[in-house]
């Protein structure tokens, strides 16, 4: 099984950024426990981030050419705002998992909105970390 995971805007700032939201754990952190569960569920994860929402779009076309069974995508703020993230799932037709460290439903009115959510076959939101090993798991078992 191959999964990619995509991150988008600043995630790469884990541990830096909001820490009282996302926790401490940095990015490099994050990384560490999704390859240690794939490598306990015998899944090949990759891991692209970009603060680029076409260089996110290129790697979900990407993912169809390099046959990945599933992404696990994290889109930040690209959440609330990008129809082009939507699109290139629909696409693809990858099964897509959408993650959020914290629960946007308990955030800003703005963040109640998901675009992506629309092409996923699930949402987890506000497990921390542990959400992307959920959709890993969830992935997997399919």
């Amino acid at each position: 099984m191959k999964i990619l995971v995509l991150n988008g805007p600043n995630m790469n700032l884990l541990g830096i950024r909001q820490p009282e939201i996302y926790g401490k754990a940095t990015y490099s952190d994050l990384l560490d426990l999704i390859r240690a569960k794939a490598d306990e569920l015998g899944a090949e994860v990759s891991f692209f981030q970009s603060n680029h929402e076409g260089a996110l779009v290129d790697a979900i076309q990407q993912a169809y050419f390099d046959e990945v069974d599933g992404i696990i995508i994290n889109p930040a703020a690209y959440t609330h705002t990008s129809v082009a993230l939507l699109d290139a799932v629909k696409a693809v037709g990858i099964p897509t998992v959408e993650v959020h460290v914290s629960d946007p439903d308990s955030r800003e009115d703005f963040r109640h909105i998901s675009y992506i959510r629309a092409a996923c076959i699930a949402t987890i939101r506000g497990h921390g970390l542990g959400g992307y090993l959920e959709a890993l798991e969830l992935l997997c078992i399919r």
